[in-house]
């Protein structure tokens, strides 16, 4: 069967395995409670809500696996789109590489979507996969930097003044976001290839970006942030709100 014939299937990985220590002691970050559900419930139905998406797979921690199948069972989800759960690793790049094996034959978009991005409108998440599926292997969203960024070198000691060394043009940076999407084939390889080294790769287009592969960017949303301070909570709060007063849900 040609390429061009073959079934186009997607689907998310979401890994979900990390504390979140940021936010603080309690519960792992994906399960910290938004509006009375868990981010992680809400990053699900985010990657969901896209028409495209027919399957979910959350890589949890590897102690919370039966936690994370009783939420996904108790909240309602699209019916069209399947759930799987499996335990993850100690590194977000093994978590990523252990919910790709997980993935059945016949999947040739993947992407992958941090659970702490649980607002990322679906509009966002539909340009992601159109640009894999009209041929590019990488695909991230990403915003314009605002603020002026100076590359520094860092202090031997936690809170010495660090020298200024260099002042990028902020014209060329973008501040990249979730959902990134991949050919299949391409992000599979990029896991096989990249050795594991350190606390492992927080971003998986740079992975493809060391094969050489080109990796491209659509505009991002400016409410697909990151959940990681209390003040982050307090922004994604006034979001859900915001959104409640205009959809009435």
């Amino acid at each position: 069967m040609s390429d061009e014939a073959r079934p186009r299937r997607t689907a998310v990985v979401i890994p979900a395995a990390g504390r979140g220590v940021r936010l603080g002691p309690g519960a792992p970050k994906a399960l910290r409670a938004l509006n009375g559900t868990p981010m992680l419930i809400h990053a699900v139905r985010a990657m969901a809500a896209s028409r495209a998406v027919s399957l979910v797979v959350v890589v949890a921690p590897s102690d919370g696996v039966a936690e994370v199948k009783r939420l996904l069972d108790d909240h309602a989800l699209p019916e069209r789109t399947d759930y799987l759960v499996v335990p993850g690793g100690d590194t977000r790049q093994e978590s990523v590489h252990l919910g790709l094996q997980a993935l059945p034959e016949g999947v040739t978009t993947v992407l992958v979507h941090d659970a702490a991005r649980p607002l990322v409108p679906v509009d966002t998440v539909d340009a992601v996969i159109e640009a894999v599926r009209d041929g590019a292997v990488a695909v991230v969203p990403a915003l314009p930097v605002a603020d002026t960024v100076k590359e520094v070198e860092p202090a031997e000691k936690p809170g010495d003044p660090e020298q200024v060394v260099a002042t990028p043009v902020r014209a060329r940076l973008r501040a990249v976001q979730t959902p990134q999407g991949f050919d299949h084939d391409t992000l599979v390889n990029a896991h096989a290839t990249i050795a594991l080294t350190g606390e492992g790769a927080t971003d998986d287009a740079g992975m493809v970006e060391r094969l050489g592969a080109p990796v491209v960017v659509v505009p991002g949303h400016e409410e697909a942030f990151k959940v990681t301070r209390p003040l982050d909570l307090v922004l994604a709060e006034a979001v859900l709100a915001r959104r409640r007063a205009n959809d009435g849900f």
